[in-house]
């Protein structure tokens, strides 16, 4: 498209939205018009895209595979995310980790996507729990404010943003390392 978009650009302005929202938000801040078929045909291309980079390369964090290992040993496992539920499920089963995951709630899949708590609640009904029982990963003030709203104990972890972005977590660690059942059981 011609657009160069910066990290910092996404980690400050797209981060933790759906697809259609990052678009939405980039013609605003950019000044295009764009309506819902321009949307849905930059979201087309960018899946395209996204596709075959996933297909060819890790596209997971430094320990994730052994964090989604140990905490599965304990927990049951949900996804919600603003990703389509099929590049989160590509992601997994390249990594050999899908079968570790009860559910994926991805875009689409609730009326609101992040920061709205939608997909949250959501995640927390398809594990049969009460949200105050569940606790939410998150590397964006979005994700932390959507797993708030929704209710669940919230963990923020710096992979995208410092610690300082990531105040309204109940907890915020540096490393996946970090994140164990001891760590979860903590959380009351």
């Amino acid at each position: 498209m011609g657009i160069t978009l910066t990290r910092e650009e996404y980690y400050r302005d797209l981060l933790g939205y759906n697809d259609e929202d990052c678009f939405r938000i980039m013609a605003r801040l950019r000044g295009w018009e764009a309506d819902e078929s321009q949307v849905t045909a930059f979201t087309e291309q960018k899946g395209r895209v996204f596709d075959r980079m996933i297909r060819d390369a890790d596209t997971l964090y430094p320990g994730a595979a052994e964090c989604v290992e140990r905490m599965a040993a304990v927990y049951p496992l949900g996804i919600a995310s603003g990703a389509r539920k099929h590049e989160i499920l590509l992601t997994l089963q390249r990594a050999r980790l899908d079968h570790h995951f009860r559910f994926i709630v991805g875009s689409g899949d609730t009326p609101n996507s992040k920061p709205a708590p939608d997909p949250y609640i959501r995640a927390a009904e398809r594990h049969g729990l009460p949200p105050h029982e569940c606790v939410a990963i998150e590397d964006s003030h979005w994700g932390l404010e959507s797993a708030s709203a929704a209710g669940l104990r919230t963990v923020g972890i710096t992979h995208t943003y410092p610690a300082d972005k990531l105040g309204t977590a109940d907890v915020v660690i540096t490393s996946l390392a970090e994140f164990t059942p001891e760590l979860v059981r903590s959380l009351g």
